[in-house]
């Protein structure tokens, strides 16, 4: 399974309405971070093996895509971190870990 990158407001609020019927799962990656490339690998080490098929996967780069990554953290009251997934369900923060906890077991964990 694939994650989508998203890069625009429009791209995110059709994210959250998505929710509504289908989990939806953001990892907010820095680019010149190597904590979030360790996070980036953990995510795609759990899409290469059995991930939850119910769930969108889906993928923002915080320094690119400022404008996006700072709507997430409004719109979800999450505070920005970076790196940092959310699992949102029915237009709402389900869970959500950041930095060394982004990992593939704690997502297999809630997401399975």
């Amino acid at each position: 399974m694939t994650w989508r990158e998203i890069s625009t407001a429009d791209e995110w609020h059709s994210l959250v309405a998505k929710s509504a019927e289908r989990g939806q799962v953001i990892l907010k990656h820095s680019t010149t971070c190597p904590v979030s490339a360790n996070a980036l690998h953990e995510y795609e080490q759990y899409l290469n093996g059995t991930p939850n098929p119910d769930v969108d996967y889906t993928l923002v780069k915080v320094i690119e895509s400022r404008a996006v990554s700072n709507q997430i953290a409004e719109d979800l009251n999450v505070k920005h971190e970076s790196p940092q997934i959310i699992y949102m369900k029915d237009k709402a923060k389900y869970w959500s870990a950041t930095h060394w906890a982004v990992t593939k077991a704690h997502m297999t964990a809630v997401l399975d």
